[in-house]
């Protein structure tokens, strides 16, 4: 009987063994690790920077899972759980994250793959110039890539700010937008990227933030709207289309003034600011040469050689087969007498001419 019932069970058990050893082999090995994110700022990111968290939330609902979110700082609430690690310090500025060498320490803690970069909005306020917080946006750049020699920066031109304290902020943060794509074209490589996340566009401070700073519900749906698109392209291996390495730094043609204004009106100026094959930055001064204040104005031209706005700021641009208007933004839009306002934008063009558009005609009103 004893016997019997071994000569029955073994061959049985024989056969579960074969069937689980088949269905361990056929299983597919989980080898994929998540996607080590960074987000880096200042408060805007870490207090709460509920934008993280919406970002989490709609990348986990649109089947991006395999990522996680790090830093040495613990999330904070905004009303669900979500992957909150970061690394946004509250009142830092990024000039002084560069010259203390703070970065590095960070980066070895949490050895990310990408990383979300708002930071300059209290170096603004400060009163840094553009040029030492770009300057500190290289050396982080630099120390990324010695932490991770493939690392991918997604770096945002920074939300509009409009402090009670500060009369110039709004300004200082159109000069520092207006640098970054250059400075990025010159910084990016193909192992490498930095890429431009416009974040200004479309922000206003008076219905996105709750102090002309820091965002609001509003302004947290929409930073994560715009971080969105571009991480996603990165998870998906889908080529990016960062700035290339070798901008032109200077114009290519001279830039083209309007025609002197009647009495009462304005004068615009168009330049080139850089350039690289298949794309550049242009820019436009608005300038009141009267005696009398100005309430809006809009400036035309009409591109020569099919160049394509695909990216603008510090004024809404629209653009119809070659025909261009462009208005001011509500901070921008009163002018008054010697006063100048300047609008960017990023372009495409042939690679052949980029011929400057001429006329270029300033209306006000």
């Amino acid at each position: 009987m004893q016997r019997s019932f071994i000569r029955t069970v073994l061959p049985i058990a024989a056969a579960l063994a074969a069937v689980l050893a088949a269905v361990l082999i056929a299983q597919p090995a989980y080898s994929q690790a998540p996607v080590r994110i960074m987000p880096l700022g200042d408060s805007i990111t870490g207090s709460p920077g509920c934008w993280r968290a919406l970002l989490w939330q709609q990348l986990q609902n649109t089947g991006y899972t395999n990522v996680d979110f790090v830093g040495t700082l613990p999330p904070q609430g905004c009303g669900f759980p979500y992957d909150g690690e970061h690394e946004g310090h509250g009142g830092f500025l990024v000039t002084n994250v560069a010259a203390q060498n703070q970065l590095p320490g960070w980066l070895a803690a949490t050895n990310p793959d990408v990383v979300l970069m708002h930071f300059g909005t209290n170096d603004v306020w400060s009163n840094r110039p553009t040029d030492q917080i770009l300057a500190a946006y290289g050396t982080l750049v630099d120390q990324m890539r010695a932490n991770n020699p493939s690392m991918t920066v997604l770096v945002a031109q920074i939300i509009p700010m409009n402090p009670s304290t500060c009369g110039e902020c709004a300004q200082r943060v159109v000069a520092l937008n207006n640098a970054i794509p250059g400075w990025a074209a010159s910084k990016t490589t193909s192992q490498s990227p930095v890429v431009v996340v416009d974040q200004w566009t479309g922000f206003d401070t008076a219905t996105d933030t709750y102090d002309g700073v820091h965002p609001n519900a509003a302004g947290d749906q929409k930073m994560a709207g715009r971080w969105y698109p571009a991480l996603t392209a990165v998870l998906d291996g889908t080529p990016v289309s960062p700035p290339p390495t070798s901008p032109s730094t200077s114009p290519s043609t001279a830039p083209t003034a309007s025609p002197p204004p009647a009495p009462g009106g304005c004068t615009a100026e168009y330049r080139i600011t850089s350039q690289w094959q298949g794309g550049f930055q242009g820019g436009v001064r608005v300038t009141n040469p009267g005696s009398t204040t100005i309430n809006g104005w809009t400036v035309r031209f009409s591109f020569p050689n099919g160049q394509q706005v695909t990216q603008f700021w510090a004024g809404e641009i629209s653009q119809e087969g070659a025909e261009v208007s462009a208005l001011p933004a509500a901070w921008n839009r009163i002018l008054a007498p010697s006063a100048s306002v300047e609008f960017g934008f990023l372009a495409s063009w042939d690679g052949t001419t980029n011929q400057v558009p001429s006329p270029v005609t300033c209306t006000p009103g």
